[in-house]
């Protein structure tokens, strides 16, 4: 293992945005199998921090690799299209209208189907957004207008939040 390569090298994975859940989790209970301290105890304190520092770098790979929104921008910024998501909010005027279509449908949600409604409507444009990351990142290599899908994954993975703590709100 060499802490200098990126995540889809540390893990064996091919740089593309489709990947297998399950290769990625078996290849994370692999590596932290080969790097917990506890297989360097003999070797004294200095391997097992080194270990350590082992296990915390797999499993900050393994959080990036195993969720899509996470991977897609990670992606993006390995081929120097920077998602600055904090600077840059900048979405096409059809997107903003949606948000701001359903922000009203979620401030009028007074019942379960009304949430259930809207949950399934945004889940469907999360799963529309991810197989456009697909396309853009892994057939077109396009990863400056990958960057403007990983931005509205944000703003529906944000948007889901605030469903599940409108649901809190009126105790469902």
């Amino acid at each position: 293992m060499n802490l200098q390569s990126d995540d889809f090298e540390l893990f064996g994975l091919p740089h593309r945005f489709q990947q297998e859940r399950s290769a990625i989790d078996a290849r994370w209970k692999e590596l932290q199998r080969q790097a917990h301290p506890d297989q360097f105890a003999a070797q004294g304190a200095a391997a097992r921090r080194v270990a350590m520092q082992w296990s915390v770098r797999i499993n900050e790979a393994y959080r990036r690799l195993k969720d899509p929104l996470l991977r897609a921008a990670y992606l993006c910024e390995l081929h120097g299209a920077a998602v600055r998501s904090e600077d840059n909010t900048a979405m096409p005027a059809a997107f903003l209208m949606q948000q701001l279509q359903w922000r009203e449908a979620l401030e009028e949600a007074s019942a379960v189907q009304a949430l259930d409604a809207l949950d399934a409507a945004v889940q469907q444009a999360r799963s529309a957004a991810l197989a456009e990351c697909e396309r853009l990142l892994d057939q077109q290599q396009d990863h400056a207008a990958a960057v403007r899908q990983v931005r509205a994954l944000m703003f529906i993975a944000r948007f889901a939040d605030d469903i599940g703590r409108r649901r809190e709100q009126l105790g469902q």
